[in-house]
């Protein structure tokens, strides 16, 4: 009845979670969705009444523009021409895993990976090689083994405040996945959508930035975690001989991207109290990192390990005597808490992802933190419990 790729698409669990954590007694730490408190107000007043009419699928001139200065400051030089406007960075994924993946085709993800990413190639058929990430991010060697001995059609990387693990890469890890892309030959598909929440200092240098023009590379940003999601748009850039086919690819998705949100990006990006706005934006979400990090530190610090993120929205949480925090989510949600269960994130399944779990710190107020963070301990301990109670019955004595 339906293609057969139908048979590879899966359901979204952090969809499904949202839709309960609608209800205002839910507790969420479930969605990366930015603070409606910390948005700027949506003022479409001098709305130019031309945009009513069809654009161009590369999307509004100025915005283009705009966006390459902005990545010139990163050191990621580029023409208007080469940026593409997406609706939402989503759309860049969805292209990309279009006109790179067929069944079967390998591709090397880090370990773990954002969710919306990995359901978007495999359901073209992706095979994964993954790539652990540590504190400073994958291992240079290991990437380069999968690159030589899988030859993976296209590597995809979030080097900067990851999701789900918050990791940054280190200048030394950017310079080396670099200097092995240029040696392999590898298409790099690097997302950042966090790239501007930063709340400690560390390079946040694009890889695509250290690449030639020669080389093959995609570099995707958005809109949505410092102005307002709800719009849509984000956007791709990419080498000059890459450009041309996601163009055509757009043009027959969905011709272009709404006009009425590129003309607000470009106006929003392009105002005075833009920097202002930024730093607002990163004091507002690094105190509310910092609550979380106190509430985690009174509640858990027994319990579970992680690392302080320096940038994005999320801590990456390891229980330390393992669990199933599939089966922690549901004794949650019966206490009104909401959280994302690790293994989602993982490309290949594995036992031991079930003891991660990812926290989002952007909507919770302090009473909330302080309310969620004890259900959490609570059904932490009981499970623990509850296992300990199996292993003890399960001792035969002689």
């Amino acid at each position: 009845m339906f293609s057969e790729r139908i048979d590879r698409l899966t359901s979204s669990l952090i969809r499904e979670l949202l839709a309960l954590t609608q209800k205002p007694d839910i507790i969420s730490f479930a969605g990366g969705l930015p603070a409606r408190d910390a948005m700027p107000l949506l003022n479409l007043g001098d709305l130019p009444p031309e945009l009513s009419q069809y654009g161009t699928t590369d999307g509004e001139p100025e915005l283009r523009a705009a966006i390459a200065g902005q990545l010139a400051g990163l050191g990621l030089r580029c023409r208007p021409e080469q940026v593409l406007i997406t609706t939402g960075s989503q759309q860049g994924i969805d292209l990309v895993s279009k006109l790179y993946i067929d069944p079967g085709t390998p591709v090397a993800v880090e370990a773990p990976s954002y969710l919306a990413a990995l359901q978007s190639f495999r359901l073209f058929g992706a095979r994964f090689e993954e790539l652990p990430l540590a504190a400073d991010g994958i291992d240079p060697q290991q990437l380069r083994q999968i690159l030589l001995r899988h030859r993976p059609a296209l590597l995809y990387l979030i080097p900067t405040f990851q999701n789900p693990a918050g990791v940054c890469y280190n200048e030394a890890t950017r310079a080396a996945v670099a200097e092995i892309l240029r040696e392999t030959g590898t298409p790099l598909l690097e997302d950042e959508p966090y790239r501007e929440l930063v709340y400690e200092p560390v390079d946040r240098t694009p890889l695509c930035a250290r690449l030639r023009e020669s080389d093959r590379w995609m570099y995707m940003g958005t809109f949505s975690k410092t102005g307002i999601p709800g719009l849509r748009v984000g956007y791709i850039v990419a080498s000059a001989d890459v450009h041309p086919y996601l163009v055509r690819l757009k043009q027959s998705t969905d011709l272009h991207t709404n006009r009425i949100g590129q003309w607000w990006c470009a106006r929003f990006i392009n105002a005075r109290d833009y920097p202002a706005h930024l730093e607002r934006l990163r004091a507002f979400y690094r105190e509310r990192r910092d609550a979380m990090q106190a509430a985690l530190g009174r509640h858990l610090g027994d319990l579970a390990e992680w690392t302080p993120p320096n940038g994005g929205l999320f801590f990456w949480v390891r229980l330390k005597g393992g669990g199933d925090t599939r089966a922690l989510l549901v004794k949650a949600l019966e206490r009104k808490v909401a959280f994302m269960p690790g293994e989602a994130f993982f490309a290949n399944p594995d036992p031991r992802h079930g003891a991660y779990m990812r926290l989002n710190f952007s909507h919770a107020t302090p009473e909330q933190l302080e309310r969620g963070m004890q259900v959490l301990a609570e059904v932490i301990r009981e499970q623990h419990s509850a296992a300990n109670s199996q292993n003890t019955a399960g001792v035969v004595e002689i």
